[in-house]
């Protein structure tokens, strides 16, 4: 899903009356991109997300279903784990896998965060205006936290920083959106030491699981994450096909037909 390929083909769309009317959000990339927060040159290596980890077992199911009643009125931990990355962004010395542990740890607590803020609702959009246009006015687009000094939204975590800089399109197994057609937020942090083998099980998880993926031999209904971001999956001469069949049980054929499942934007609630 090259934003840069796609913008001269959505703007058109967006502009009408009729689209702006029929507008069914995804978080897809903001047209106008924070930069990521300045790195120091010299920091302690990695963030302890160990205080994430404690949280996500006390209020995370093995569905990924969140309990966001119990922990809206419990949040001092929460807040405090949000304080730290928000003071400690990463820095030139950590190694890959520390930068993208924290940054999708990052999302997925800002994304609990913005759902704590404004609980009780039925789906993460229902925050904001009613009319919601891509890259201008969704949750995702909000700036309501910072990291490093800088005012931050979702969308920079996820296409500023994520996507343009470390070219692995498993984040898109990793990254939850509060939804229920979102993948399965795991009850564990993401660790620097784990974070290559929790990614291929948030990949097997979800591309096995029914409500979210139906591999089939010869055809197959896919998540919208395959169309959305197809061109994620399509670098490095690799395929939507190829990704499925790389976690998926059932094998598709090289030329099996795919389409793809309506997304469910109910709250992730137990």
């Amino acid at each position: 899903m090259s934003f840069s390929r796609l913008l001269p083909r959505l703007l058109p769309r967006l502009l009408t009356t009729t689209a702006l009317a029929a507008i069914s959000l995804v978080p897809v990339p903001a047209a106008t991109a924070a930069k990521a927060p300045r790195a120091t040159t010299s920091a302690a290596a990695g963030v302890d997300h160990s205080a994430f980890d404690k949280l996500l077992k006390k209020y995370v199911n093995e569905k990924g279903l969140v309990n966001y009643k119990a922990w809206k009125a419990d949040q001092g931990a929460f807040n405090q784990y949000l304080a730290m990355l928000s003071k400690n962004p990463p820095a030139a010395n950590w190694s890959k896998p520390e930068q993208m542990a924290y940054w999708i740890n990052a999302y997925n607590a800002y994304t609990i965060r913005l759902i704590l803020d404004h609980y009780p609702l039925q789906s993460i959009k229902d925050i904001g205006t009613k009319i919601q246009i891509p890259f201008v006015t969704t949750p995702w687009a909000s700036k309501f936290f910072s990291i490093g000094g800088e005012k931050m939204s979702l969308d920079n975590i996820e296409h500023s920083i994520l996507r343009k800089n470390y070219n692995d399109p498993r984040i898109h197994f990793a990254l939850v959106c509060a939804s229920i057609s979102c993948p399965r937020l795991r009850t564990e942090a993401y660790t620097a030491a784990k974070l290559d083998a929790q990614l291929d099980d948030q990949g097997r998880d979800f591309l096995n699981n029914p409500a979210k993926n139906k591999p089939g031999k010869s055809s197959a209904q896919l998540s919208k994450y395959f169309d959305w971001y197809k061109g994620d999956w399509s670098e490095n001469g690799q395929s939507v096909t190829s990704w499925v069949n790389k976690y998926a049980t059932t094998k598709l054929d090289k030329n099996a037909s795919i389409s793809f499942l309506d997304y469910n934007w109910q709250l992730n609630e137990q």
